[in-house]
């Protein structure tokens, strides 16, 4: 029985670059945070040392930063397909490449003051394999809640099964969202503005829809992005079911009218899912 090299991959994780944008007195900043990931015949370097085919890791970190000064960082998209573009099509050995954005959000204070902001972190991720190119966008770390028009009953029961109905529950959750594109935006609207769009229709899903499970509002969420971006394949959805508890007032002699609840970090449960178009192209390497 042969024992051989199965699939492979290097790269650089997590280059931070914040890059300023000092074109006049409004300066523009982008935070930053870049993964590379390469593959291709690099057999060689694992059998037996041979290093001519690797890009060190290190060269990658200062590709990301000279792509940053040379051609500036506008839309992140963009950037991830420059890199990306620029690996396969600079190493020979290199046949694919992955390149993951995550931008951290600031809020303006003036011209050239900033905020930190609290909202969730933008992502996009670029696959590039020589001839083909695919775009994923997404996001992490949006917080979610729903304080009524929430519910969770009639689910199976076995002998272990002791959480009781309700027709009025806290709904809360974060959400992490990808979504890919099976083409780009329409003209006049860019990367940003399909992004902020998607981003709209999943918190107005997240609102209207009345709940009767979480699995339900994933699947609302995620038409309510696909009803509304033509450009979009499919919707990947992962989103933590934060459980708020109603605390028992009854040793303080008090009633809780569902306005006190404790709010538990784990375990909570996992719901996760992919709302498609049944006409959607195949995925190819985006994933």
């Amino acid at each position: 029985m042969a024992i051989v090299l199965g699939p492979n991959q290097y790269g650089k994780a997590e280059v931070r670059l914040l890059h300023v944008s000092r074109d006049d007195a409004t300066h523009v900043i982008r935070d930053l945070n870049v993964s590379v990931t390469l593959s291709g015949d690099l057999t060689a370097t694992h059998l037996s040392g041979d290093n001519s085919g690797v890009l060190t890791t290190d060269a990658q970190k200062n590709t990301v930063f000279a792509f940053a000064k040379e051609h500036g960082v506008a839309e992140i998209e963009d950037f991830a397909l420059l890199l990306a573009r620029h690996f396969v099509e600079s190493q020979a050995a290199i046949g694919f490449a992955r390149v993951t954005v995550e931008q951290y959000p600031w809020e303006r204070l003036g011209g050239h003051s900033f905020s930190r902001s609290g909202r969730e972190v933008r992502t996009a991720t670029v696959s590039h394999d020589g001839s083909d190119s695919w775009v994923v966008c997404g996001l992490h770390d949006l917080t979610l809640l729903n304080s009524a028009g929430s519910e969770f009953w009639g689910f199976a029961r076995d002998r272990y099964t002791t959480l009781a109905e309700t027709t009025d529950r806290i709904l809360a959750t974060s959400v992490n969202a990808q979504w890919r594109h099976a083409r780009p935006a329409p003209a006049g609207d860019g990367w940003e503005k399909s992004y902020s769009a998607a981003r709209e229709a999943m918190l107005e899903a997240f609102a209207r829809t009345h709940s009767y499970s979480l699995q339900q509002t994933l699947f609302a969420m995620g038409k309510a992005v696909l009803d509304d971006r033509p450009e979009l394949a499919e919707i990947r959805l992962s989103l933590p079911n934060k459980h708020h508890f109603e605390v028992d007032m009854s040793p303080f002699g008090l009633e809780n009218h569902g306005e006190v609840f404790f709010a538990a970090d784990r375990p909570y449960g996992l719901i996760e899912g992919t709302v498609t178009r049944d006409d959607a192209p195949p995925p190819g390497k985006a994933w």
